[in-house]
């Protein structure tokens, strides 16, 4: 009779996935106990509990600087209204929550018409089962740069875009995957 405790540790493998909550699938850990009495019923308890895979930012493949270009034409009923072109750059690849990613960016406006630039972290949700592959993507946060107007030029030094509390990516689990990608 009276109170008893059992305590008790378990070594987690190293290459679990983190705890996530996705439209098309979850990952989630839990520790159950039985109490198994003599006469009486099994009392059982769950607790679930939440799975921080570590990820190294500072690997040469995460710390390697990013860049990409884009061309596109404006059109207004079949006619060609110009070119808008950005070229867009940050320092490295990896980051964690509540970090800035410096963007440096060219914006040229070659329409006839102002255009506005924008810089947006999209997250990347990808669910594998049974040979079907769905996917679903989520603006995680966005930046409004000034208005450019026709045939002008604009230039980010280090536009400032703050990454919000956001899970880190899952990379290596066969049926859910993770990512993060820098739309500008």
């Amino acid at each position: 009779a009276g109170r008893h405790e059992f305590p008790f540790t378990f070594q987690l493998p190293e290459t679990l996935a983190t705890s996530f909550e996705g439209k098309h699938g979850s990952v989630r850990y839990w520790v159950k106990a039985k109490l198994h009495r003599p006469w009486a019923t099994v009392k059982k308890a769950k607790k679930e509990f939440t799975v921080i895979e570590p990820i190294d930012i500072n690997t040469p493949a995460l710390l390697a600087p990013q860049a990409g270009a884009k061309e596109k034409f404006a059109r207004a009923w079949y006619c060609n209204r110009g070119q808008v072109s950005v070229t867009a750059k940050i320092d490295r690849k990896g980051y964690t929550p509540g970090e800035v990613i410096p963007i440096f960016a060219e914006i040229d406006n070659g329409t006839s018409r102002s255009v506005v630039p924008k810089a947006a972290i999209i997250q990347t949700q990808t669910f594998v089962a049974r040979g079907t592959r769905k996917q679903k993507k989520l603006v995680v946060t966005t930046m409004v740069g000034d208005s450019i107007a026709a045939g002008k030029r604009d230039v980010w030094h280090g536009r400032a875009l703050k990454i919000p509390p956001v899970g880190p990516s899952i990379l290596h689990c066969r049926i859910i995957q993770v990512e993060y990608s820098l739309k500008v």
